[in-house]
């Protein structure tokens, strides 16, 4: 996100004006500054040996800052580790100054929360269960800032309604961000104990077995996702009229998963279905692929086993789940004319459904080295013509929909200096969406 927009900018800083206000009343507060200080070395060493090494964010530190801290000494453990870390991305400065003011709102929120129901006392005199009340509200609290936060620049900068950005941010956060609390929790009890703070930083160690196995999880979507590009590339290397379609029907079928309420597991399997339908391409003969004139009937045989060599090739790899179904049964249609089964209605999964929209629209849309692509508006008159017969008009009208917020930037995807020629009629786009 090299241009931040000019809304998301003002977001950023509001957000920062928030944080520099959460810190006023630190020249009247008795600040404990050498815990603030040890704190804040601890969290950033952590925090870079975590990122570095590891995967996942680091909130004990912070969470244990706000049990023992008041709120705007809380609120200054987080900075030096953020700003003075790489981003990673650019812009760099704006990502830092972003995430330092959210962590201080958050840790300042959880330390207000906490302090109001009596926490601090508590964890000083090591009373539980009682101490375990006011901490998991101030979880609660560190966790919802958090994810509000980032959900309104997630609206603003990628331009998703805040109502689809947040609860899946939230549901996802809430589980690992507590178990962050009940360590943060158990340092701040030992911190407060005869033990002191050496004893606090230990119940760190175990908390890294969690997160080794959190970077594992994360290495194995990154494997998922390896997989996915090599499989595309060798389609895209094979039939080259067609490059960089996989990916756009991938990001259609998002667009129409998400219109239709999905949640984000799920959105993000269709996206790999999109991606993959054609897969089985990679068992048809290359000239068939790059025949510019119509398809004899044997060779429109030939053509139509993609699906089922598709269905053959990602069979065995489960993190596909639904999409195996959506790469088998992509061309059917609901009147039974499709293949390779002459499935009809709701036979046909949804998954399937949802990319045979997303593939005949980018198949129209899509410049090809025989035929011009046509105007979005065409293509989507054409979806809706041919809806409740061929496609599922619930997925042709959350496509319009999701064009009507989006937009739609169709690339061409001919050959580099393969000639174009004039538009062909609707009847032969009809007939470039069923290969």
């Amino acid at each position: 996100m090299e241009a931040v927009p000019p809304r998301a900018r003002a977001y950023v800083a509001c957000v920062v004006l928030g944080a520099l206000t959460c810190l006023l009343p630190l020249p009247v507060t008795r600040t404990p500054w050498w815990a603030v200080a040890l704190l804040a070395a601890v969290y950033a060493g952590c925090r870079h040996l975590v990122r570095r090494n590891l995967a996942g964010p680091f909130y004990p530190v912070l969470l244990a800052a706000a049990f023992l801290l008041p709120p705007a000494a809380a609120a200054l453990v987080p900075l030096p580790g953020v700003l003075l870390a790489r981003a990673g991305q650019r812009p760099e400065g704006l990502r830092r100054i972003w995430r330092a003011a959210q962590l201080a709102l958050a840790v300042w929120a959880a330390a207000r929360v906490h302090g109001a129901l009596g926490g601090r006392d508590a964890v000083a005199a090591s009373d539980f269960p009682y101490a375990l009340a006011p901490a998991g509200a101030a979880v609660l609290a560190f966790c919802l800032v958090l994810t509000a936060l980032d959900g309104g620049i997630h609206a603003l900068a990628e331009r998703v309604p805040v109502r689809r950005a947040w609860p899946g941010l939230f549901t996802r956060s809430l589980a690992p961000i507590g178990v962050h609390g009940l360590a943060g929790l158990m340092m701040a009890v030992l911190w407060r104990s005869p033990y002191g703070p050496v004893a606090a930083l230990l119940v760190l160690l175990p908390m890294c077995v969690s997160w080794w196995v959190y970077a594992q999880y994360h290495r194995e979507r990154a494997a998922h996702r390896a997989t996915i590009r090599a499989l595309v590339q060798a389609v895209d290397i094979k039939d080259g009229y067609t490059r960089g379609h996989s990916e756009r029907v991938g990001q259609a079928s998002m667009m129409i998963a998400r219109e239709l309420g999905m949640d984000d597991e799920r959105v993000e399997v269709l996206r790999f279905a999109g991606i993959l339908h054609d897969v089985g391409k990679l068992g048809v003969p290359t000239r068939l692929l790059r025949k510019d004139g119509p398809l004899t009937p044997e060779e429109r045989r030939v053509i139509e086993l993609h699906p089922e060599y598709g269905h053959e090739m990602v069979r065995g790899i489960s993190f596909l789940g639904e999409a195996r179904s959506a790469i088998l049964h992509h061309h059917e249609r609901l009147d039974g004319s499709g293949y390779p089964y002459g499935l009809t209605g709701s036979q046909i999964p949804e998954s399937a459904r949802v990319v045979a929209v997303a593939d005949a629209f980018d198949a129209m849309t899509s410049t090809r080295s025989y035929r011009r692509a046509r105007p979005v508006g065409a293509a989507l008159e054409e979806l809706e013509r041919c809806a409740g017969a061929q496609f599922d008009p619930r997925m042709v009208t959350a496509l319009v929909r999701a064009l009507d917020r989006h937009g739609w930037h169709p690339a061409v995807t001919a050959e580099d200096g393969a000639p174009v020629s004039p538009p062909v009629p609707p009847a032969a786009d009809r007939e470039e969406a069923r290969r």
